[in-house]
């Protein structure tokens, strides 16, 4: 399925895509090429980046406060950028900016919306129609809760199962979103169904959508709140809804700072955080002594994350 794109939209970019201008600032390239451009995410959902400020260039100058590259090499900017990262010194991250366009089901939104370092602006339903758009879920995604993680999913259902569950949510969301219309006395494009009746206020009728209907946003936030946002979303733990955005995010980073973006996935999304505990007992290991995780200070669920993390050192210790 095709991003949902209203045709109003779609004239904007074509217009912002037309309306080329000369401009004194630092641009990057893979950002420029993806302006205006909707990555499809879950069907009719999308992300798109429609404006950003700076980039590796940026946080390079931002932490030797220069004002050009002169003979200074890339390697030299990847070598500044990767210790930036690895040790955690944040403000040059945050000189790079970037705005977003998103669809996603509401009951993404709700989890995205609690990262609260960004700017943020969302459709009103307040004042408009929403579309009778909603998210229903392939049959494959449709799982049994887990015994072991309150917030995940566990085994898929059987497909007889699964195709009950599907025809729940879309006989619930079409039978609701109707009602919102009728409610509204108005068709999906806001005109009345009835010009002699009122229709109920737009602030009440909403209350009765389901919250996988689709919503609208616009997302701003700087490089390093970002990179923190993906690390905690695109982690395979995740839910899938909002983890699939996070990863066309990510894939959007790749081009826009791809210094940075190196930086991350090997200082952040591939790294490994070990307590004081953790160090002490694979030091232990290392040295060839058998170290019983959990009674050298590390909870059960630490334990766990480490063996699952270092598997060929966790090995050696019992337990």
């Amino acid at each position: 399925m095709t991003p949902m794109l209203s045709d109003e939209q779609k004239q904007e970019i074509a217009a912002s895509r037309a309306d080329w201008a000369e401009t004194r600032r630092a641009v990057s390239p893979g950002a420029e090429a993806l302006m205006h451009e909707a990555k499809p995410v879950l069907g009719s959902g999308f992300v798109r980046l429609i404006d950003y400020m700076g980039g590796d260039a940026a946080i390079v100058q931002g932490a030797r406060v220069s004002y050009g590259k002169g003979t200074r090499s890339v390697s030299d900017d990847r070598g500044l950028i990767r210790y930036l990262m690895r040790n955690r010194h944040t403000s040059p991250f945050e000189l790079a900016v970037a705005k977003f366009h998103v669809r996603a089901p509401i009951f993404v939104t709700r989890q995205w919306f609690r990262h609260r370092t960004a700017s943020i602006n969302e459709y009103s339903a307040r004042y408009s129609v929403l579309d009778r758009e909603f998210y229903i879920p392939a049959p494959e995604s449709i799982a049994e809760q887990s015994v072991s993680n309150k917030q995940g999913r566990g085994a898929a259902l059987t497909a007889e199962q699964a195709q009950r569950v599907l025809d729940i949510l879309r006989d619930d969301a079409a039978r609701c979103y109707d009602h919102y219309l009728e409610m509204l006395n108005a068709d999906e494009d806001g005109a009345p169904l009835d010009p002699s009746r009122p229709g109920l206020a737009r602030e009440l009728a909403r209350i009765n959508l389901p919250v996988n209907v689709m919503t609208q946003f616009y997302w701003q936030i700087n490089l390093w709140n970002l990179l923190h946002f993906l690390k905690l979303r695109a982690d395979p733990h995740a839910q899938y809804e909002i983890r699939v955005y996070a990863d066309a995010m990510l894939a959007m980073v790749e081009q826009w700072a791809p210094l940075t973006f190196e930086a991350f996935k090997d200082y952040m999304q591939d790294a490994v955080l070990l307590s004081g505990p953790a160090l002490r007992a694979l030091r232990r290991v290392l040295s060839g002594e058998a170290v019983d995780l959990e009674s050298a200070g590390l909870s059960k669920r630490e334990s766990a994350e480490l063996r699952e993390a270092l598997p060929e050192l966790a090995a050696r210790a019992p337990g």
